[in-house]
């Protein structure tokens, strides 16, 4: 396969380059990102039918990574239950080296080919699921191995990666290849592959629980309460899909039955 995140850089004597000059270089790079995504959208597209499926069946999403993509990842994934008021655990992270061990970068674990499928039966990981690898690469071996095993098992998997015909994607039932090209500085997957990767999280989640009857319109009716400024705009949110004119009332409905998704409900 050619391994097009590990290419050169474009750019040379970086260290003798002004501020100015460097910043300008790094934002026409990640301009480039959404032409890359918009390129792999269809393939994104059929991830997220697949997914959809999977969690209206009852069953659960895995990310599964390491590195920058695999951190990317749980970032979006604990964002999940306050924002659309979904169980925790319906979509995870299994992370190289595990999510107690976040901030540590233990970069070292990625080359575990085993521990993948480890962590993974650790979750009782079924054929209900869906498990979606991330790597840059495409060659993980955390990622590769659980992968493989997965397909053996006849576990539906899709895969988030960065270069051409990788093994990884060999193995995924839904690949999303999304070509970023040589990174500003050599093999930095951190740069543009990692920021095609977070907005692949976005675009999936999101539109992952739009299709899960987590929003109306174009609000969160099922956000929790967790603080006061949630709960202000929750408020304000009710007082306009329903027409309560007193914002104490609404207050005292939204507290009362914890959404604005069941306030209105019981309003019916």
């Amino acid at each position: 396969m050619t391994t097009i995140t590990e290419q050169p850089s474009v750019h040379r004597n970086l260290e003798s380059k002004k501020i100015e000059e460097i910043t300008s270089l790094i934002n026409i790079e990640n301009a480039a990102v959404a032409t890359a995504i918009d390129d792999a959208l269809p393939q994104i597209n059929m991830l997220i039918y697949a997914i959809v499926d999977k969690l209206k069946r009852g069953g659960r999403m895995f990310y599964l990574g390491a590195g920058s993509g695999g951190r990317l990842s749980v970032l979006d994934v604990i964002e999940l239950p306050t924002t659309f008021g979904i169980e925790k655990g319906i979509i995870k992270t299994v992370l190289a080296g595990g999510i107690e061990h976040l901030v540590e970068a233990r970069e070292e674990m990625e080359d575990n080919f085993n521990e993948g499928w480890e962590r993974l039966t650790n979750e009782k990981v079924t054929i209900r699921d869906i498990v979606v690898g991330i790597s840059a690469s495409g060659t993980t071996p955390f990622v590769l191995g659980a992968m493989e095993t997965c397909r053996n098992n006849k576990i539906t998997t899709g895969c988030i990666v960065s270069n051409p015909d990788s093994p990884i994607a060999a193995n995924a039932d839904y690949p999303v290849e999304v070509i970023t090209g040589p990174e500003f500085i050599t093999g930095s997957t951190r740069m543009k592959c990692g920021t095609a990767q977070k907005m692949i999280f976005d675009i999936i989640s999101t539109t992952v629980m739009i299709q899960l009857g987590r929003v109306e319109d174009n609000q969160m009716v099922n956000v929790r309460l967790i603080n006061k400024k949630i709960t202000d705009r929750a408020v304000k949110m009710l007082m306009g899909r329903t027409g309560i004119a007193s914002y104490y009332e609404a207050k005292k409905l939204l507290l009362k039955y914890g959404s604005v998704k069941k306030a209105i409900d019981h309003l019916k």
